[in-house]
């Protein structure tokens, strides 16, 4: 397989693993409780009732054979991302460190492009101005006017324009290259069910197999 089927298969098992982590977690299905009402205590003549908790799923009882799906699914994972670091290593690009790079050229861009698109203005604010006088009693009273509020860029927009383009250009070519690492990079992987099955039919058929063994 490709390393886009690859990493595909790596996300099937990480929730594989968590349906399967989530039957186990439901004390009902990995425990039985049994009830009996002590009638006789009452009534000498009456015999005892004995009244068993329905299982909450189909999968109760068969909690050793999740376990030992649980274990089989991490044996996977584990052998899928030594084929996965295999793979990368072969690679004349650090696909993890280019990949966290190009993240923080694309977040770089927006906040250039946010700057460049920042223009020189001029408004007047009413009200927005205030200073001290002395009234006719003479006292220093304070008092508002109108305000002038200019705003000038204070940076190279061409240079930061620029960076942003740079950067934009930078991460669109990575991502292309990373692509087509995705794409045309072999893993030396055997997946031991298609990754279309659902998790019924790939657990169902590891019990049968564990059981017919």
């Amino acid at each position: 397989m490709n390393m886009k089927d690859a990493f595909r298969f790596q996300n099937k098992l990480k929730a594989l693993m968590c349906e399967a982590t989530a039957i186990l977690e439901d004390r009902r299905n990995i425990v039985k409780v049994k009830t009996t009402h002590l009638r006789s205590k009452v009534m000498s003549d009456t015999q005892d009732a004995v009244v068993e908790e329905a299982a909450p799923s189909e999968y109760a009882g068969h909690a050793n054979g999740v376990a030992a799906f649980l274990m089989s699914l991490l044996e996977e994972r584990e052998k899928l991302c030594r084929a996965i670091h295999t793979a990368k290593n072969s690679l004349d690009l650090d696909m993890d460190s280019e990949v966290g790079l190009n993240r923080q050229r694309q977040d770089l861009a927006e906040v250039f492009r946010h700057m460049a698109m920042l223009r020189n203005s001029e408004k007047t604010i009413a009200g927005g101005g205030s200073g001290f006088r002395f009234n006719g009693e003479g006292n220093q009273v304070s008092y508002r006017c109108d305000a002038t509020q200019v705003t000038t860029i204070d940076f190279d927009r061409n240079k930061i324009r620029g960076m942003a383009t740079a950067l934009s250009k930078k991460a669109d070519e990575i991502s292309m290259s990373l692509d087509k690492c995705l794409v045309n990079t072999e893993v030396s992987y055997e997946p031991p069910f298609d990754m279309n099955d659902s998790f019924e039919d790939i657990l169902s058929d590891f019990i049968e197999k564990s059981t017919a063994a």
